[in-house]
């Protein structure tokens, strides 16, 4: 992709070409948030930790392998958020920083609106790609990780449980999957790249790993160290 040789060419002329600017654009998990906890009966916050989001994580990388380039990451997650939004917020969160690439990850609060949801987010991520291409800005598509699967026996709370249940059903009736696949199926039509980080979850799954326990509120925000695992997944697909 571009975006290497552009870190190539700030590695070796430091004065001589321009900084690199990589933008991250989703929900909370490209926020980097992790555990829950309620703030009242009927109520939950997150825990931000952004020095371990992935993007975070993609940064340190790069620092790593190019040490003369400056790097700036834009984080334009948001909890909470889905794709018809992010697409309004394009402007403000991504397109006014004139990155040279950016990530996009949705899916895991679209799909909870269910089949009635998936054409709307289809047209949003057809949206924010073809904005971003027409803008002349390489970008990735990147698939989100699994929602818990089951109710862990660590929740106790009534709102964790009735997540718990609500986003197992989203996940085992395949209504996720349904969203990931409408997805990749848009950007290999338009000739985006796609890191498929839902792929491996899947691929966890039938290996006998219990996903549930991988997620850091035990409902669809990953642990820290996945987070290295997409990072990289995500320099793979740069470095191809």
């Amino acid at each position: 992709m571009k975006i290497i040789e552009k870190l190539k060419a700030k590695q070796e002329s430091i004065y001589g070409a321009e900084p690199v600017t990589i933008a991250f654009l989703g929900d909370s998990v490209t926020q980097g948030c992790f555990e829950c906890y309620l703030t009242s009966p009927t109520s939950l916050q997150t825990v931000f930790d952004y020095p371990n989001a992935y993007s975070t994580r993609v940064r340190e990388m790069f620092n790593l392998l190019y040490p003369n380039a400056q790097v700036n990451i834009v984080n334009s997650g948001i909890s909470g958020d889905n794709a018809t939004n992010g697409f309004s917020r394009l402007e403000r969160d991504i397109l006014r920083f004139n990155p040279d690439l950016v990530v996009v990850g949705f899916a895991l609060n679209d799909s909870c609106s269910g089949a009635d949801g998936l054409e709307r987010y289809k047209n949003s991520i057809r949206s924010i790609l073809e904005t971003l291409q027409a803008k002349g800005i390489e970008c990735i598509l990147l698939t989100p990780n699994m929602m818990n699967t089951n109710t862990s026996c660590h929740l106790r709370d009534e709102l964790f449980i009735r997540l718990a249940k609500q986003f197992a059903e989203v996940q085992n009736s395949g209504m996720l999957t349904a969203y990931v696949d409408a997805e990749k199926a848009i950007a290999n039509e338009l000739g985006v790249p796609v890191c498929d980080v839902y792929a491996k979850w899947l691929q966890m799954q039938e290996g006998g790993v219990e996903i549930t326990e991988l997620l850091a509120n035990k409902l669809n925000h990953p642990v820290r160290e996945l987070h290295y695992y997409t990072a990289m997944k995500l320099l793979e697909v740069m470095f191809s």
